[in-house]
């Protein structure tokens, strides 16, 4: 029977891992090591500025034990969505780093760089072609939409990365890619069963979140089978239980039982999960269902414009009573006085002024059921977004003061409704960026729109 053993270092690179727990892995001979490293999570800023999330000093920490355990026991180790967005900026920024440690450490090997930025110009073609779908919930595109995205991705698959490996890569620093394809590669090469690859996979991609009452993000492992896996966390003091392995299948899918990768979708509704002891679940009866053609998800992001924020708090009855109606006229009057400030040389359409209300529907918005109920005081933080930088800063540097006393009718003389914690009370975000892609384009091949550089280090 065909067994892979795969080893997930953490469910996010930068996030950390215990060392014993990774050594304890080491000591199981895993056929490969891989880390996912990106997410949509944490927004459109990574993707459109091209920063990475974590710091050098965070992922280097995980990266140079990953890299001595690999090198140092002859296993491939894989990297996926560098720098967080996946961009190529951000396979840059970790190639630097492992080379850094790669000289400090004495360690040689094959690299493998994988990068997925797409070019406009391909991309416009093939919305032209009707090869660039939209997914649910659709969104507008165009071809001045994409040319004047900030980045745009796409997103990998297996395939780009079993290329490198078949081409002798050791080490694998790929661009943005499925969490799955890193830990389902090394299993469909070998001849693992694609159900059972693809669902490991799914459970291996966020590290110990499969576990029962997870205590920290940690290594984990798999051993996957031609009809079946086991799975098991590498802390001893932490557990899989059949419920903690079925529930990650809910993890960041509409479907509890489909997950739709590029090349076709796993299909989780038959499986089983048995506890094989209190750490270790067998999962058995998982399928993959080939599609009939390979898409590639792409995501985009543009620059919306700078932005300032505006922390306060605001306790006053009067104003509480009717805080909506008192926001709306704020703003409204001070539209006015933009007009005044710029001489008319900014409209509407050049500068947004949005507010959260915490304590009663800042984080649900619209979905809040409660929305209705405030309680003795609520936080507000204001917002104000325009297309130049300089512009973003005069308006909120004014509003500040104008928001702090802007009348209610049962008062007659000057009020001061607000609360600053900072000063100034104005704080630069900077540049602010948004989604603005929600499709899949259908490639000529799975590989065609991934550039592979290889190094010898």
């Amino acid at each position: 029977m065909v067994e892979v053993r795969v080893l997930a270092a953490t469910g996010m690179l930068g996030s950390g891992f215990l060392e014993s727990s990774f050594e304890r892995g080491l000591a199981l001979a895993p056929h490969v090591i891989a880390c996912d490293a990106g997410s949509t999570d944490g927004g459109p800023a990574y993707l459109g500025s091209g920063t990475p999330y974590f710091t050098a000093e965070a992922t280097g920490r995980d990266l140079r034990l990953m890299l001595r355990g690999a090198i140092r026991h002859g296993i491939p180790m894989i990297v996926g969505s560098c720098g967080f967005s996946g961009c190529d900026a951000g396979v840059d920024g970790l190639r630097d780093v492992v080379l850094d440690i790669a000289r400090e450490e004495g360690l040689h090997f094959r690299l493998a760089l994988i990068r997925a930025d797409q070019e406009p110009e391909p991309l416009v073609q093939r919305l032209e072609e009707g090869r660039v779908l939209p997914l649910s919930p659709p969104m507008p595109v165009d071809a001045d939409l994409i040319r004047r995205s900030s980045r745009i991705v796409g997103v990998m698959g297996h395939e780009p990365i079993e290329a490198a490996l078949d081409a002798g890569a050791k080490v694998v620093l790929a661009g943005r890619a499925t969490d799955t394809s890193l830990f389902a590669c090394v299993p469909l090469m070998r001849g693992a069963g694609a159900g059972p690859a693809w669902h490991a996979a799914k459970t291996l991609e966020c590290g110990t979140a499969a576990t029962a009452q997870r205590k920290r993000p940690d290594s984990i492992m798999a051993w996957v089978r031609d009809d079946h896996f086991d799975i098991a966390p590498l802390d001893p003091e932490g557990r899989c239980t059949p419920q903690s392995v079925a529930s990650h299948t809910l993890y960041e899918n509409a479907d509890p039982y489909l997950i739709v990768e590029p090349s076709g979708t796993i299909d989780t509704g038959p499986a089983t999960y048995e506890a094989l002891d209190d750490r270790t679940v067998r999962v058995r009866g998982s399928a993959f269902r080939a599609a009939n053609r390979v898409t590639i998800k792409l995501e985009g992001a543009e620059l919306v414009g700078h932005q300032y924020v505006i922390v306060s708090g605001v306790r006053e009855p009067f104003i509480l009573r009717q805080l909506d109606d008192w926001l709306d006229r704020m703003r409204a009057r001070y539209a006015e006085r933009v007009q005044d400030m710029f001489g008319g040389r900014v409209g509407p359409d050049d500068y947004a002024i949005r507010v959260r209300v915490y304590g009663r529907d800042g984080v649900m918005g619209k979905l809040e059921p409660r929305h209705a109920e405030l309680g003795h005081e609520a936080g507000l933080i204001f917002t104000i977004t325009a297309k130049e930088k300089a512009v973003a800063r005069s308006i909120a540097k004014s509003f500040a003061h104008f928001a702090l006393h802007f009348p209610i009718p049962e008062w007659r003389g000057l009020i001061s409704g607000l609360a600053f914690p900072f000063t100034p009370a104005e704080m630069e975000r900077g540049p602010v960026y948004r989604y603005n892609l929600n499709h899949v384009v259908v490639p000529d091949s799975p590989t065609e729109m991934f550039r592979t550089e290889m190094m010898e280090v």
